[in-house]
């Protein structure tokens, strides 16, 4: 069973499976050991004392045989040159050719006392190292008959003395001596190769599991030297690390060093490897990363393994906690404030219609309406993130995508002053993956936002929709630009965060909302810091194969 696993490996071919890699190999060495045999046979036939010989029973024989045997011999190790892969049957049929020619030798020149007889004893030994089975004891016994035949006849036919069949005897034992030690010491080669094939086969497979493992962990994972290069990384890795190209392999070497923050914190680690560094950002529009560094290797150490951890992953699993539990409060007592909020509304509905207001009263009546919304909307905002449904996701065409969102869009603004959005595209932009309502609902959002501040600013009633890929071609974005007053130094890292809001109708859902319906669909919602007037809001979308 083992020995049918390892040929499978090998080409096959319509005369049947191939032997194996080693016994082809031995079977080569074997040939260039027979040309070298048949080629000294043939130069000895060019001395005297082999042409003039007198004791040769039929020299013209030998000699005859001596030039086939190193014609073939040449023959065969020609075609195992060229490519031909050797059977079974074809080393079955040259030791027997060589126990069988190197017999015709010994009869055509002296009998069994010729030098000669010594090489029948290495063939039957090639013989039972690539056959090691019931078929080499047949190369034993064949050799040994034919011995025992030639002395036999030398004796009757040509008065030769009986120790030549002695000879052949003893010739005999030497034969199944070389059968039976080999063929064991075969075996057990064949099952050490087999079981040393079997394991590497199995490591090799243990490493293919791991490496697609790591690939598919979201966890980051580089390994780097203590200068900073980095020596290999996952793909989890690749997309965390904006600086780093995005295209390569798990296991490939990278020229590429790392990006400045994590490498200044590699220094520090690397000065006191007790020390936890900071969380950074990789670029303005990558989450914020945790980086944990350890030696790879104790007793060399010089590289490094580095896990990344996206801390926005930990932040919104603590807030989500703290949102649901709010959500299922909320939900709880809903009823009861809307109750009483719907008759406060319905109270001051009833009180403009009244003839006898003054303009201090129609102040606190429009005070009354605008906070009574503003409660109810912050109800509703709480009870879509506690009940947000599983995203359904497909594979989108962004640029169709993009400009049906904008032709509904403006058909669906209210206001005097018609919005104005300008759409500029990039040239090659791929597909992305995402359910369509749930990123809508986030354009929405985004685009209110910028007409809102826009407006507020400058007057002007419009924005801007910039789409394009990442620079490894693989991810869609989109970014959404105003023109308005911009979000301050100090609040940048706070916009994502709930309740958190500089609008003082606002209710600082709104953005925490739309990052959160982006992660759903595998999307990243940054803040872009380009150095110009007003926000501008990216959509970084995951690769399209990369959806699980």
């Amino acid at each position: 069973m083992v020995q049918d696993t390892v040929q499978t490996h090998l080409p096959h071919s319509a005369f049947g499976p191939p032997v194996k890699q080693q016994q082809a190999r031995l079977f080569l060495i074997y040939n260039y050991y027979r040309v070298v045999i048949s080629l000294m046979l043939f130069g000895l036939l060019f001395f005297a004392p082999f042409t003039t010989d007198s004791k040769f029973r039929w020299q013209d024989y030998y000699q005859v045989g001596v030039v086939i045997y190193l014609g073939v011999n040449s023959l065969t190790t020609l075609l195992l040159l060229i490519g031909f892969q050797p059977r079974q049957r074809h080393i079955t049929l040259t030791i027997l050719f060589d126990i069988l020619m190197m017999h015709g030798l010994l009869l055509a020149s002296t009998g069994i006392t010729n030098g000669l007889a010594n090489l029948v004893i290495v063939s039957v030994a090639a013989g039972n190292i690539l056959t090691p089975s019931r078929m080499g004891t047949f190369y034993a016994a064949l050799a040994a008959i034919c011995s025992l035949g030639i002395s036999a006849w030398a004796v009757l036919v040509l008065n030769e003395t009986a120790d030549d069949i002695v000879r052949a005897g003893s010739l005999g034992i030497l034969y199944f001596a070389a059968a039976f030690a080999l063929q064991g010491i075969s075996r057990r080669m064949i099952r050490s190769e087999a079981l040393a094939s079997s394991r590497a086969r199995s490591i090799q497979e243990l490493q293919q599991i791991n490496k697609q493992i790591i690939q598919r962990m979201r966890t980051g994972i580089l390994v780097l030297d203590r200068s900073g290069q980095i020596r290999l990384a996952n793909a989890a890795a690749e997309e965390l690390l904006s600086g780093m190209p995005e295209n390569s392999v798990a296991g490939e070497a990278h020229d590429q060093r790392l990006p400045q923050p994590l490498h200044q914190g590699l220094k520090a680690w690397l000065k006191n490897p007790a020390m936890r560094i900071e969380p950074f950002q990789a670029s303005p529009t990558s989450p914020l990363l945790q980086a944990n560094f350890t030696q790879l290797d104790q007793e060399r150490g010089d590289h490094i393994l580095v896990f990344i951890e996206d801390m926005s992953k930990v932040t919104q699993q603590a807030q989500q906690m703290k949102l649901a539990s709010l959500g299922r409060l909320t939900a709880g007592i809903a009823h009861e404030i809307r109750n009483p909020l719907g008759a406060i509304s319905h109270a001051a509905q009833l009180m403009e219609e009244s003839p006898h207001l003054d303009e201090n009263d129609t102040r606190m009546l429009d005070i009354i309406r605008r906070h009574s919304k503003r409660v109810n909307g912050i109800i509703e905002n709480v009870l879509d993130l506690s009940r947000r449904r599983t995203a359904n996701s497909e594979l989108i065409d962004v640029v169709q995508w993009l400009r049906e969102f904008r032709r509904d869009f403006v058909q669906t603004v209210d206001g005097d002053l018609p919005p104005s959005i300008e759409l500029i595209l990039g040239d090659t932009i791929p597909e992305a993956r995402f359910d369509k309502s749930q990123i809508e609902q986030v354009m929405v959002n985004l685009c209110d936002n910028g007409l809102r501040y826009s407006k507020q600013q400058s007057g002007q009633n419009r924005i801007q929709l910039i789409a394009g890929a990442t620079a490894d071609g693989k991810r869609a974005y989109v970014d959404v630009r105003d023109y308005g007053p911009g979000i301050g130094a100090e609040h940048r890292h706070s916009v994502f965060e709930p309740f958190f809001t500089t609008d003082k109708s606002g209710t600082g859902l709104g953005l925490y909302l739309a990052r959160e319906l982006c992660e759903a669909n595998q999307a990243h919602l940054s803040l872009v810091d380009d150095n110009q007037p007003g926000c501008r809001f990216r959509i970084t979308f995951a690769p399209p194969g990369r959806m699980i």
